[in-house]
């Protein structure tokens, strides 16, 4: 990849924040605007997200790629978009960002800075919704790629997350990085540290799934395709074959 690896993680890193920040943030702004209405506040959180996440892939995806998920960098490794060395390295950053990104939420909006959340979330139901969500989520971006529509990646995941919000119990975490992050506000959009795990599981259940139909539906996935998850923004991983993943 063409961007030198500090470079990649920050721009993980702020991108990851911004997401955190806008997610949370967003939150709590909804509860504050429409108090006791929760399909009002889950629709102003939903609609602020979706058109956020947009506008950070296109921010970073030209430095990093826009992964800000780990699931993304690993399933991307995977198909040989990047090494897994690199893959590795995103995950701290993306969950510092996510952290970061909570407590620039809080701050915000004049919360103590950081502030545990007691929401718990992680019910049988909540857990087979975060599968199905990641799931959808990789076969958006990873579809997009190996059909030559990588371009339009950011608008589609924007709509993805933003209509998984309401087809999902758990309202579409399918990120590792945000389900640590969401722990550090006791707001609308926060998750109790119990639950946290279950989802980050149920999150890697969805990333392998996602490898295993993905090989089934596009069998030829090159490390050049996969390397322009989310925009194209460097060369395939070294010594990755150039024929089938």
């Amino acid at each position: 990849m063409s961007q030198p690896l500090p470079r990649r993680l920050l721009a993980e890193y702020v991108g990851s924040a911004f997401l955190a920040a806008l997610v949370i943030g967003s939150g709590i702004a909804a509860q504050r605007l429409s108090p006791g209405d929760v399909g009002l506040e889950l629709f102003e959180n939903a609609a602020a997200t979706a058109a956020g996440l947009f506008a950070i892939i296109l921010m970073f995806g030209p430095v990093s790629g826009g992964h800000f998920n780990p699931v993304v960098s690993f399933v991307d490794a995977s198909f040989g978009g990047m090494s897994w060395r690199e893959a590795i390295a995103y995950t701290p950053a993306q969950i510092a960002g996510c952290v970061t990104g909570a407590i620039v939420a809080n701050a915000m909006f004049a919360q103590t800075l950081v502030t545990i959340s007691t929401k718990h979330r992680a019910s049988g139901a909540h857990l087979l919704a975060e599968i199905v969500a990641t799931l959808g989520l990789m076969l958006v971006i990873f579809s997009l790629t190996r059909t030559k529509r990588g371009a339009t990646a950011p608008a589609a995941v924007g709509a993805y997350i933003g209509a998984a919000y309401f087809f999902t119990s758990s309202t579409s975490f399918a990120n590792p990085a945000i389900s640590v992050g969401r722990m550090f506000s006791n707001t609308f959009a926060g998750i109790a540290p119990s639950s946290a795990p279950g989802y980050v599981a149920a999150q890697i259940v969805g990333g392998l799934a996602a490898i295993a139909l993905l090989r089934v539906l596009y069998p030829d996935v090159t490390p050049a395709e996969a390397a322009e998850v989310m925009l194209p923004h460097g060369e395939a991983a070294p010594g990755a074959a150039s024929g089938t993943a």
